[in-house]
């Protein structure tokens, strides 16, 4: 089990968040997804302190042992990158490149559309740089909210309630090697809601937690529970009308985007507009690889982040 550093708490203006950090150097602020914590960059940020870089991870808003506000409305991407902006001046710390993955890419992507003056560089795992379909779009496709989790996520209550009494099991059957996805990805699986499924399903790839590792989850995930973090697929919506720039303005940075081969969610597929929307970017493919890509790939992505990084932002 890789070493992971202790925490520290940093209170911010409105909520405290619990951050991970190792190394020296120029800063790479490490961005979870759902469900996710910080946790999840652990080979990461080792990887990066051992290449000269300071590797920053914190538990975002509404997760592990950070706040987790009441409002639906204090988990959009303006409440999230300015945590991350305030992150940086508690730290002393002028500007960092930003990565992310799954809902974090959509958080280390906003950065230099509302914040470029914060920014060295961007790194989407998975996560490309586009805008977030909206719940009217959605709908078009999975006329049945039910069959989407992202749309059954969207009624207050609901999901929290049941993820909430099926918090290990949550674990130990989505965290679990890529297998080859459906030509057509979540359309072509009929019902794309595992989460509301998640007692009955047998997931076809292998576990890649430990014991130990499936322990650290589960812990945290029960005494955090699942409102904070679903909260902020609550704000998909709001989060185009008051940043409809994401994905349509044009970045002019070093930027990166690591796409995972068998991402289903997340397909390669949707990274292809990239070059006509980043001035500066580079893309690598990490092949035979789903979803958790920080844990299924862990060497393959440390080596290209490093090996992007060195090039690029060490200099």
């Amino acid at each position: 089990m890789t070493v992971f550093p202790e925490p520290r708490a940093i209170p911010l203006q409105d909520l405290t968040l619990s951050v991970h950090e190792a190394g020296s150097g120029p800063a790479v602020v490490l961005c979870h997804g759902f469900p996710e914590l910080a946790y999840s960059w652990r080979h990461q940020l080792a990887a990066l302190a051992e290449a000269g870089f300071r590797a920053i991870a914190p538990d975002q808003r509404g997760y592990g042992a950070s706040d987790a506000p009441a409002a639906v409305e204090a988990y959009g991407l303006e409440q999230l990158c300015g945590d991350l902006v305030q992150l940086l001046d508690a730290l002393e710390i002028e500007r960092a490149v930003f990565a992310g993955h799954d809902w974090g890419g959509f958080v280390s992507w906003a950065m230099p559309v509302l914040h470029p003056d914060r920014c060295l560089g961007a790194i989407g795992v998975n996560t490309p740089y586009v805008a977030f379909p909206s719940t009217q779009v959605l709908r078009g496709v999975f006329p049945d909210p039910e069959k989407l989790y992202i749309l059954w996520f969207q009624e207050p209550g609901v999901a929290e309630t049941f993820l909430d009494a099926n918090v290990r099991i949550v674990f130990e059957k989505l965290m679990r090697r890529g297998t080859p996805p459906p030509p057509s990805g979540l359309r072509g699986m009929g019902d794309a809601n595992p989460f509301k499924r998640i007692r009955e399903i047998d997931p076809p790839g292998e576990s890649f937690l430990s014991e130990e590792e499936l322990g650290l989850y589960t812990r945290a995930f029960e005494q955090s529970g699942f409102r904070g973090p679903i909260n902020w697929y609550r704000n998909i919506d709001r989060n185009q009308e008051r940043v409809p720039g994401i994905g349509k303005q044009k970045l002019d940075l070093p930027c990166l985007q690591i796409t995972a081969a068998w991402d289903a969610a997340i397909p390669p597929s949707m990274a292809a507009g990239m070059p006509q929307s980043c001035s500066d970017l580079e893309m690598f493919a990490i092949e035979e690889c789903g979803h958790w890509t920080q844990q299924e790939k862990p060497e393959e992505l440390s080596n290209a982040m490093v090996d992007w990084l060195k090039r690029r932002i060490a200099r």
